[in-house]
């Protein structure tokens, strides 16, 4: 919110009367995503594996389908079906290591649990961000979220405080902070924004599959990893299934 508000007053200001006009739709918004989604995410990360929350995150599409469904009446095209069992296969191939009876093996506990809630939220907000169609700007449509959600969030944010005591103050923690407020929050929130309003929830949700593919060359790259024929495939069916689901763009 600090780094985002210097670049977006002037633009809030513009805008105050059409925002104030839509508050509640705001605060529900940011309730679903800057206030539970993340939230959920990292807390069910400290309760399960990686290839559990990524298996439990390719519910991103089911989840955006049934509130498609739900709140727009849109049905999901053919092609975006067929697109998604491509990603969703292709998904399965990776996490699986090119050993399918290995997911017979994976066990699901409290933190699946949580972060099939976080899944079922982000839907929701993808679906209600293209039903509340906002005419300002996507920065400042952000900047305006991050406002009602950073106090939705304090809260709970004192109470993790008091129980559990301050983040260490290193320069890998300062780091990561640095990373996530930058990167996996602003830049990539204003992205899935736009991505939403110009594809729609349902298509745009099927990107969630590139998350183990990007992960897997990170790897490589970054990690020293080795880059294995499953890899490969997993990555070209995901990119087949993207293609065919947004062909009719």
């Amino acid at each position: 919110m600090l780094l985002l508000l210097p670049f977006t007053l002037r633009g809030l200001w513009q805008y105050r009367r059409l925002l104030l006009a839509h508050w509640w739709r705001l605060i529900i918004l940011s309730a679903l995503s800057i206030s539970s989604y993340n939230t959920l995410l990292y807390q069910a990360a400290q309760s399960t594996t990686a290839i559990n929350l990524t298996l439990v995150g390719t519910g991103l599409p089911v989840a955006a389908f049934f509130w498609s469904v739900l709140l727009l009446r849109q049905w999901p095209m053919r092609a975006t079906v067929v697109g998604a069992l491509f990603g969703c296969c292709g998904l399965l191939l990776i996490l699986a290591g090119g050993q399918p009876q290995r997911l017979l093996l994976l066990e699901f506990n409290d933190g699946d649990l949580i972060m099939l809630v976080a899944v079922m939220s982000w839907g929701l907000y993808s679906v209600l961000l293209q039903r509340w169609v906002l005419p300002v700007p996507g920065l400042v449509l952000m900047a305006a979220m991050l406002l009602c959600g950073v106090p939705l969030l304090s809260p709970f944010y004192l109470w993790e405080f008091t129980q559990l005591g301050p983040m260490p103050l290193s320069w890998q923690a300062l780091g990561a902070v640095a990373y996530t407020a930058v990167f996996a929050s602003l830049v990539a929130y204003v992205a899935w924004n736009n991505g939403v309003k110009v594809m729609g929830p349902a298509t745009a949700s099927l990107f969630s599959y590139l998350t183990p593919v990007f992960t897997a060359l990170l790897g490589v790259l970054l990690l020293g990893e080795q880059l294995s024929w499953y890899h490969l495939v997993g990555g070209l069916l995901t990119f087949a299934g993207l293609i065919l689901a947004t062909r009719w763009r």
